[in-house]
C-alpha cells in the first residue's frame, strides 16, 4: 500500500512540476504575444501619425519658403513702395512687413528642425538689418532708389535669404528621401 501511495505522491508532484514548467512557457508565450501585438500597434499608430503629420511638415516648409521669397529685396521693394513715400517710411513699411510675415508664420517652427527655424529667423533678422544699415548710409538724402540700391548691394554679397532657402530645400529632400 505504502508503494501505491509513494506512487501516487511521485504522479502528483511529477504532474505539479509539470504544470509549473506548462504555467511559465504559455505565460512566457501569451506575454510575447502582447509584446509583439503592442509594437505592431505602436507601428500602425505611427504610421497613421505620419500620414498626418509629414503634409503638415511639407505645408510649413512651404510656408517657410514663402516667407523667404516675400522677404527678399525684389519682393520686398515692389510689395512695399508707393510713389511719393520718403526714405524713412519707405524703412519702416519694409522692416514692418518683414515683422508681420514672420509673426504670421510663427508657428511653422513646431514643424521644422531647430536648425532651419534658427537660419529663418536669422535671414529675417539680416534683412532688417540690411535696411536699417541702408537707411542709415543714405541719412540726409532723399532718393528712395540709393536706398534700395544699397539694400541690393549689400545681399548681393551675402544673401542669407538665399542660405536659408537653400537650408531648408536640403533639409526637405533628406527628409522625404
Amino acid at each position: 500500500m505504502s508503494s501505491i501511495i509513494w506512487t501516487i505522491v511521485a504522479c502528483l508532484l511529477s504532474s505539479g512540476v509539470m504544470g509549473i514548467f506548462a504555467y511559465f512557457v504559455i505565460k512566457r508565450f501569451v506575454d510575447n504575444e502582447q509584446k509583439k501585438a503592442l509594437v505592431e500597434l505602436r507601428k500602425a499608430q505611427s504610421l497613421e501619425t505620419l500620414k498626418v503629420v509629414n503634409p503638415i511638415r511639407l505645408q510649413a516648409y512651404e510656408r517657410l519658403a514663402l516667407f523667404l521669397e516675400r522677404i527678399s529685396p525684389n519682393s520686398l521693394v515692389l510689395r512695399c513702395y508707393q510713389p511719393g513715400m520718403d526714405l524713412r517710411v519707405l524703412q519702416g513699411v519694409m522692416t514692418k512687413n518683414i515683422r508681420d510675415e514672420f509673426e504670421h508664420n510663427l508657428s511653422q517652427q513646431i514643424y521644422v528642425s531647430s536648425e532651419a527655424w534658427s537660419r529663418v529667423k536669422g535671414a529675417k533678422e539680416e534683412m532688417i538689418n540690411v535696411i536699417n544699415s541702408a537707411a542709415v548710409k543714405m541719412e540726409g538724402t532723399t532718393d528712395i532708389s540709393n536706398l534700395v540700391g544699397v539694400v541690393f548691394e549689400s545681399i548681393a554679397k551675402q544673401n542669407p535669404i538665399d542660405s536659408a532657402l537653400e537650408f531648408l530645400k536640403n533639409e526637405i529632400r533628406q527628409s522625404f528621401e
